[in-house]
């Protein structure tokens, strides 16, 4: 069994309210970035430039923003060129800031968009499969990554077909890393718990059409059993990478594994810091307009 199991359970689901509910746990709207669809200029780059990466310039009314799209993400690479060469992203608003975390934009409706309307719906009308490369590309600051829909909607985890978000974040110390460490091995293992009981939904329903209590506690310990074994063979920790790029520029490392990350700033952050500053108002949304105004490819 898990250490501190009924701790564990109460934190994910009993099966009984899963069943219920057929969904995953849900985070915060502050520490998740979803597509809600039903100091300095020059920072060191994560990774080495790769064969099939391309740079960007984003044109802001805040400033310029230079972005590298990793080539091991072709598909949200290939996309986001797609939209750029018919100028989907023109016009459109940073429609969502929240500072130290990140600043969203790309969705279509933002653009002319009047005070007050609620955005973050908009799309192309489609999503795309997820491209998570864990732990190569993860949440430090600067990071690029794709907006989508929550688990309980969208167990794939696919991405939004154009809204993309910029990592902002902040700096941890050792202590609050090591914290992180344990809450991403919690979120590993509600995965694995939602996993499993989403394969055995049948017999979870079947068992409560009976109000079977013994039966469902006896698959509830078998689930946590698996779910201690699968999780003890894929432990889950931060690479040295991580640590140091989280104790130093900063970044979100909880929401390393569950995003797809395309891509980072190579220059500019310091126009992505002034974005996260704005004021906002409802909905996390700029009081103040600030837009892309064009997204060329760097020759």
């Amino acid at each position: 069994m898990l250490k501190s199991a009924t701790k564990w359970l109460a934190c994910v689901f009993t099966l009984v309210s899963w069943a219920c509910s057929g969904a995953s746990a849900t985070s915060d709207n502050k520490s998740n970035p979803e597509n809600q669809m039903t100091e300095t200029d020059s920072i060191p780059t994560a990774t080495a430039p790769a064969a099939g990466d391309v740079l960007v310039d984003i044109s802001t009314t805040a400033g310029d923003i230079q972005v590298r799209l990793f080539g091991d993400t072709p598909r949200h690479r290939d996309n986001f060129l797609k939209l750029v060469k018919e100028g989907f992203y023109d016009g459109v608003l940073f429609h969502r800031v929240i500072n130290e975390f990140m600043v969203q934009t790309g969705d279509p409706d933002s653009r002319n968009a009047a005070p007050g309307k609620s955005l973050g719906t908009g799309g192309p009308g489609y999503t795309i499969e997820s491209e998570i490369v864990y732990p190569r590309h993860f949440h430090r600051k600067g990071a690029l990554a794709a907006a989508r829909q929550g688990d309980q909607v969208n167990p794939e985890r696919r991405s939004s077909g154009s809204q993309f978000y910029i990592v902002t974040g902040k700096a941890y110390n050792e202590s609050q890393l090591k914290q992180m460490e344990g809450q991403m091995k919690m979120m590993q293992q509600q995965d694995i718990f939602n996993r499993l009981a989403a394969e055995r939904r049948s017999k979870i329903m079947e068992l409560r059409r009976n109000n079977d209590q013994a039966g469902i506690q006896k698959l509830q310990e078998e689930l946590i059993a698996i779910t201690e074994k699968e999780a003890a063979a894929n432990p889950v920790a931060l690479t040295p990478e991580q640590r140091k790029a989280y104790s130093t520029i900063g970044g979100t490392p909880h929401l390393d594994g569950q995003y797809t990350v395309f891509g980072e700033v190579t220059k500019g952050l310091d126009v992505v810091d002034k974005i996260q500053q704005v004021p906002t108002g409802a909905a996390d949304r700029p009081l103040e307009d600030v837009k892309i105004l064009k997204i060329t490819v760097v020759k």
